[in-house]
């Protein structure tokens, strides 16, 4: 850690009552993950952390209200020390209203323009801004139907025509490549891909505005983050027209990053060694293979890019020894460089080839005393069963001082960083707590509860699917409550606050949950003997 000043984190409010920074936090939409598990990070270190309402933030169904949040944020901001903002919910009303809104170029340009008026009303706050570049998703089913309906139909050929229209700027087309180029352009409705680029065309201008914004100091940090890409996509070629835009302005004050679901934990992070004058120092250590080269997926570079963006974004620098680091980051990838899914058939616990190798390097530097932190990457979308058995055998599941395997690996890399990096400052029972939070999240639910529920679907009463479950949310829940109860008597401690387990599906799908767990409420003898 470098200390840049001696000041203390929080200087006196009154004479004898100490100040409690607060931050202000507009995340991109509700999800759980995005919104109270981001923020209750940030409060475990004692700061005030204010997020709007749920009903004014985003949702699945609700894109999003963009001028009620500017109303909110400066009813807010009044007495705030640092905000942390999603452009997505200022300028559209979230990260889904970015793919799905019908606001004017013009309307939407305007409102990047209060940005620059709330920076001359509130010339001293600490401003975070973090935004996306449009995702480019690889087909309507991996689109999780939160673009355009026509996508369902066309999203394939839409992600193959700018996949070849982004590799055509980079290197050219062989011949049946141009073919196929021509081709595609006559199959997809002139229609849906005007709609759809259209769209593009606004956010892009607005992402150009708010670089030009940052030049001019309205924001102290501003981040662009690559939502679900490939390394050719519409999303990389943007991603790169955009870095190029910005260049002059260096890492320290913008970037445009893999992932984006994270982003909002990293300028959180950033804010707090902002406030506290601190740069963390992290370490990095892959298992053996591929390591820090794997092009995981859902994104469009090493991983290792990935890691030292995140790094920078949060705050902190890269060191190349574990002793002088604040956080020792392990992380789990495959020795082949590949990546999986947590729900293939295969992460059934079974040791596959690095996972005794890389549980050796977690328990080596768990055991030097290191202030460790797992980005657990070697499946996307949940944990990898076989290395959380393994820490679950050594005892090292609440040694540790970060944990993440939640969706994309980047996602994934970007919050355990952030975790990490505040993680030093809280005590012992604070850390466990987010701990437990991702174990339920990541490895209970994600990569076991989920997957076997799903394939029961059919036969559970009511009437919905996988990614819109509708009548069947009930039945969905008790079953899965009580396979996550199950989960944690064979596999977790005895914790007081996991005797209630209660899961809720707030986007009415099984690919994200909330899950909320209390203790035992006290039995009271209301005839107590004499």
């Amino acid at each position: 850690m470098m200390t840049l000043t001696s000041m203390p984190a929080a200087s006196a409010h009154h004479k004898n009552e100490p100040k409690v920074e607060k931050i202000v936090y507009i995340p991109h939409d509700n999800r759980p993950i995005s919104d109270k598990q981001t923020a209750d990070v940030v409060k475990k270190l004692g700061y005030e952390v204010v997020v709007p309402p749920d009903n004014m933030l985003g949702s699945r169904s609700d894109l999003g209200h963009p001028d009620e949040l500017w109303d909110w944020l400066k009813k807010n901001a009044q007495d705030a020390d640092a905000a942390v903002i999603s452009s997505d919910s200022m300028l559209y009303g979230s990260l889904v209203g970015s793919r799905k809104h019908e606001y004017t170029k013009k309307q939407v340009l305007d409102r990047v323009d209060k940005f620059q008026t709330f920076r001359k009303e509130f010339p001293k706050m600490q401003l975070y801004v973090f935004g996306s570049i449009m995702r480019t998703p690889r087909s309507g089913e991996a689109s999780g139907h939160e673009e355009p309906g026509y996508y369902r139909n066309y999203g394939a050929d839409i992600f193959r025509y700018t996949e070849l229209k982004d590799k055509q700027e980079m290197e050219g087309l062989t011949r049946r490549e141009k073919k196929e180029y021509d081709f595609l352009q006559r199959l997809i409705p002139k229609a849906s891909l005007s709609d759809w680029m259209g769209r593009r065309e606004k956010n892009f201008a607005a992402n150009e505005k708010m670089i030009q914004l940052t030049r001019k100091n309205t924001f102290n940090y501003f981040v662009l983050g690559r939502d679900d890409n490939a390394p050719y996509s519409q999303t990389h070629l943007e991603s790169r027209h955009l870095a190029a835009e910005g260049q002059d302005l260096g890492k320290t004050r913008f970037q445009a990053m893999a992932g984006i679901d994270e982003v909002g934990m990293l300028m959180l992070t950033r804010a707090v060694n902002d406030i506290r004058r601190d740069v963390p120092f992290v370490y990095v250590r892959y298992n053996w293979g591929k390591g820090e080269f794997t092009v995981p997926s859902y994104s469009d570079e090493k991983i290792g890019n990935s890691i030292a963006a995140a790094v920078t974004a949060a705050g902190g620098m890269m060191v190349k020894s574990p002793e002088k680091a604040d956080l020792v980051l392990t992380v789990n990838t495959n020795p082949n460089g590949k990546t999986y899914e947590a729900n293939d058939r295969d992460n059934d616990g079974t040791p596959r080839e690095g996972t005794k190798y890389f549980a050796d390097i977690v328990s080596d530097y768990v055991s030097k005393g290191y202030p460790v932190g797992i980005a657990d990457i070697a499946y996307a979308n949940g944990s990898d069963n076989a290395l959380m058995d393994e820490l679950r055998d050594r005892g090292l599941l609440f040694k540790i001082r970060a944990y993440a395997g939640w969706n994309t690996p980047t996602n994934s890399t970007g919050f355990v960083i952030g975790e990490g990096m505040l993680a030093k400052y809280m005590k012992d029972d604070a850390v466990d707590d987010l701990l437990l939070t991702r174990y339920l999240d990541d490895w209970a639910y994600q990569a076991n509860v989920r997957n076997t529920i799903a394939r029961q679907l059919t036969w559970l009463r009511g009437d919905g699917v996988y990614g819109s479950l509708d009548t069947k949310t009930a039945a969905v829940a008790t079953r899965s409550e009580r396979m996550l109860t199950r989960f944690v008597e064979d596999n977790l401690p005895p914790i007081d606050s996991l005797a209630n387990i209660e899961v809720r599906f707030p986007w009415n799908r099984m690919f994200e949950s909330d899950i909320i767990h209390t203790a035992a409420k006290e039995e009271v003898n209301y005839f107590p003997k004499e």
